[in-house]
């Protein structure tokens, strides 16, 4: 008999699987965290943890998408219209999630980091710009929720860099102008 994986059981050692993981992480780097570790933190045997998961790299992405998602609140921001606190509030809950890994195994998995917000991102800013711009073409919505994405995880991969210069919300403050009113560039005159 197998049981349905929204059984109260099933979803507590999902999380125990996932807590014990994120114990480790703070403990060891990515690398050296086995299997063998995890079921031994968990108390569970092998056969338990492959039943919920594939392998470390999907037990890895699940706990980021999780701990990510539940960061941005993700569906408060779908609800909400694409302005200036929105911008701010997805930049600060980014650089928090950034700042959270810096002090845990980090080094190795940045590529799957870097796609799960980004994968994030773009789902949310999608949903916010379909829901201002229902007759946009869909491949625009598209398109703008990747460069949105992509340039918010960039902005936030640079704060990392030196995150004392400035504060997140100060960062992106200073980029809310052109992302609210496009780049007016000025035309050269000529020289005649």
């Amino acid at each position: 008999m197998t049981q349905e994986k929204t059984d109260p059981r099933v979803l507590r050692t999902r999380k125990l699987i996932m807590d014990s993981f994120i114990e480790l992480s703070g403990k060891k780097e990515f690398k050296d965290i086995t299997i063998k570790d995890i079921t031994t933190e968990a108390m569970i045997n092998r056969a338990t943890f492959y039943y919920h998961f594939e392998d470390i790299y999907d037990l890895l992405e699940k706990v980021l998408s999780e701990v990510l998602l539940i960061n941005l609140n993700s569906e408060s921001y779908q609800q909400s219209e694409l302005n200036e606190e929105t911008f701010i509030g997805i930049f600060k809950a980014i650089t928090t999630f950034q700042l959270s890994l810096s002090n845990r195994c980090h080094r190795g998995y940045e590529d799957t980091i870097a796609r799960i917000i980004r994968d994030q991102l773009e789902v949310i800013f999608y949903k916010m710009l379909k829901k201002q711009q229902p007759t946009d073409e869909e491949n625009t919505l598209k398109i703008t929720s990747v460069m949105l994405s992509w340039g918010m995880y960039g902005a936030s991969v640079e704060w990392r860099r030196n995150p004392n210069s400035v504060s997140p919300e100060e960062m992106i403050k200073l980029v809310i102008p052109y992302l609210k009113h496009g780049i007016k560039l000025k035309e050269k005159k000529e020289a005649h």
